[in-house]
């Protein structure tokens, strides 16, 4: 056989192999371990991440911002030597990464993401370069992600300026004293229809049926979906996410004791990492 085609025959066969691999990525705390895979469909944020990973840049960095039923953050350099209770958040390796959006990447349950800097002073919306969270979340219910809640609470407020609405205005305050945000949030989408009729405004939105599903029996932060940066899933540790979430935190949502995380990086066999955690490869085109 010619000794060129033989080279070429053999490289195609290396470069077959080495698509068949991909890394793992374990972050190891005092509450468990989480790993966690991370997409080939935002390569600058997989290469980003997996090279500080290696370096040992998150070695010894904390989770420092945790909020029940929403995420766990971490990634901030300053947090290593930070004194208990100090405010962080604005520590990283000195750049941001391009966001990388991608139809197909949200914010169930367990999404590994980027963190950033809001859009008045990040209208590109680039990513952290080394602040990530995962998301712990909330299940919703399909009528709940199918409303646009911003037109909802404008045309509540709108309704309940009005004088032929006083009974349904005092219900929604006595609501909100008594029991809370969080059940006057539920009074509202439940009075969704009524809501649309009397101002006459619709308050629907759509959302892909696979997001969806996930979002009713899964959880997560639908809120979040095309805005920040999804990189990757925790394939194995979700219990590990809600053990972190339930700590105690100050008004800062630093928790009142620190949460030190190491990671280790290792490099496996595609089929072996979906035979361990079940996680599925997209087909390659």
């Amino acid at each position: 056989m010619n000794k060129l085609l033989t080279l070429a025959i053999l490289a195609v066969l290396a470069s077959a192999c080495a698509t068949d691999k991909d890394y793992l990525v374990t972050i190891k705390t005092e509450h468990g371990n989480m790993k966690a895979i991370l997409y080939d469909e935002t390569p600058k944020h997989k290469e980003n991440f997996l090279k500080l990973a290696r370096e040992g840049f998150y070695d010894s960095t904390l989770f420092h911002r945790v909020i029940k039923e929403f995420m766990i953050q971490g990634g901030d350099p300053n947090s290593k030597n930070s004194t208990p209770g100090s405010p962080l958040g604005n520590g990283g390796p000195g750049y941001t990464v391009p966001a990388e959006f991608n139809k197909d990447l949200f914010h169930v349950k367990g999404a590994l993401s980027a963190a950033r800097q809001s859009d008045r002073v990040n209208p590109d919306r680039e990513s952290s370069g080394s602040q990530f969270y995962i998301v712990q979340g909330k299940k919703w219910t399909k009528n709940e992600l199918l409303t646009d809640e911003n037109k909802l609470n404008q045309a509540v407020q709108q309704l309940v300026s009005r004088s032929d609405q006083d009974s349904v205005r005092q219900m929604l305050m006595n609501i909100y004293q008594q029991e809370g945000p969080e059940a006057y949030g539920k009074k509202i989408i439940e009075m969704k229809d009524y809501v649309a009729r009397i101002m006459q405004v619709n308050v629907d939105k759509t959302m892909a049926a696979e997001r969806i599903e996930a979002y009713t029996s899964t959880g997560g932060a639908p809120h979040l979906d095309d805005a920040y940066t999804v990189f990757g899933k925790v394939v194995e540790g979700l219990e590990v996410i809600d053990k972190i979430a339930d700590q105690p935190t100050n008004r800062r949502d630093r928790p009142n004791e620190n949460i030190v995380m190491t990671m280790e990086v290792e490099e496996l066999p595609k089929k072996q990492i979906t035979k361990l955690y079940g996680y599925e490869y997209p087909d390659e085109e």
